[in-house]
């Protein structure tokens, strides 16, 4: 084999080795709940929540760091009291959870991006925001970037929010628990809009979500698997970095990233826990570190 070539193929395991990625809904996903709630028009999934019920789905298998995309076109004209969720979370009271809950409002006004961070049972991180587009004109991407060293919330590929890993500071850090990844969509109107003061016009009904664009590229944890050893095939080690999530390009955010998350902070964040001193009189720990 030429020199070459012997490059190409181990570029091409760097690539493959670890990654699960399809644009297809039913090659990576499962609906978990309502059936009767799921619609398909081409690579378009459609979710809806009426006065019955709402509708859920889940990724048929768990994944341990990596990246996951959706594709999502939210629900349009007066939706106020209904949340979309797009998320990830193992299992347990000591699970870990990566969120975005989209809240809907009424019409002309605003959606709000609301994220939350789940670490060993613990969340109360929540951040809000507003898009700098209407989410419901058509589809936006919204992943989830996860390795050792940061979880990344992007919209269109533009930072939202970072999770450092702090575990120097003595602060958890969720990095050994594999997680499913879900999304779903229901009726909330006793908090979601206004605190609760808007409640859902079910006139309005169904209220719909679309989805495509679908991917999941990490490292897939079999349930048969100890989370343990998990851990260790799911991580790069011995100087060998097998995975893509563990270059040290990744392991923080970039010169341009940083500043695209200092924008959006600065012009759409209206709300951050570290900041809400009536939750918290003395900032939470990972507070007074984190660089954003």
């Amino acid at each position: 084999m030429s020199k070459g070539y012997a490059i190409l193929g181990v570029l091409a395991a760097f690539v493959i080795v670890g990654c699960v990625s399809s644009s297809k809904f039913d090659e990576l996903f499962k609906p978990n709940w309502s059936f009767d709630h799921f619609t398909y028009e081409g690579d378009v999934l459609h979710m809806k929540l009426d006065n019955y019920s709402g509708a859920g789905f889940s990724s048929k298998n768990k994944y341990l760091f990596g990246k996951v995309t959706v594709q999502i076109k939210l629900v349009g004209g007066d939706s106020a009291g209904t949340v979309t969720a797009f998320y990830m979370s193992s299992d347990g009271p000591y699970h870990n959870e990566f969120d975005f809950e989209f809240l809907g409002n009424t019409t002309g006004e605003p959606y709000i991006v609301q994220t939350n961070v789940f670490v060993n049972g613990v969340g109360n991180r929540e951040q809000r925001l507003n898009l700098w587009f209407d989410p419901t004109k058509d589809f936006h991407s919204y992943s989830l970037l996860w390795n050792q060293r940061q979880v990344v919330f992007l919209v269109d590929e533009t930072p939202v929010r970072v999770h450092s890993n702090l575990e120097h500071k003595g602060i958890p850090f969720p990095k050994d628990q594999a997680m499913s990844v879900y999304s779903s969509i229901w009726n909330a109107d006793d908090w979601a809009t206004q605190g609760g003061r808007v409640k859902t016009d079910w006139s309005h009904a169904p209220f719909i979500a679309s989805y495509r664009g679908f991917e999941i590229n990490g490292c897939e944890c079999p349930d048969a698997v100890a989370a343990s050893d998990n851990m260790k095939r799911c991580s790069s080690s011995g100087g060998q970095k097998r995975y893509w999530w563990d270059q040290p390009t990744l392991s923080e955010l970039n010169l341009h990233q940083s500043h695209q998350l200092l924008w959006v902070r600065a012009n759409h964040m209206i709300y951050d826990y570290c900041s809400d001193a009536s939750r918290f009189p003395a900032p939470p720990l990972e507070c007074q570190h984190h660089r954003h």
